[in-house]
């Protein structure tokens, strides 16, 4: 199955440092993850990279999305938007 996207359906990125608001990673990161020769060693470290890069609130919704997302195949976003129940 591979690593599952850390894309949590936020999608804004910071103009200051380039990371998105909600997954914390730069438009050549997204690139990377994307490119079916990246590694799921390289993602796997990529997720600690990314989380380290987050701190409080930001930490606890990324992971709670990402948890959600990695369970049912949805973020808390996208399940919110589209209305579905648990």
């Amino acid at each position: 199955m591979g690593i599952i996207s850390p894309c949590i359906s936020v999608c804004i990125s910071d103009p200051v440092s380039g990371y998105c608001y909600g997954c914390a990673r730069t438009e050549e990161e997204k690139r990377l993850w994307k490119d079916i020769k990246t590694k799921d060693a390289w993602k796997e470290e990529q997720l600690s990279v990314l989380k380290a890069r987050m701190s409080g609130f930001q930490l606890e919704a990324f992971s709670a999305s990402y948890n959600h997302k990695k369970n049912s195949g949805t973020s808390l976003l996208k399940k919110a938007r589209l209305g579905k129940k648990d």
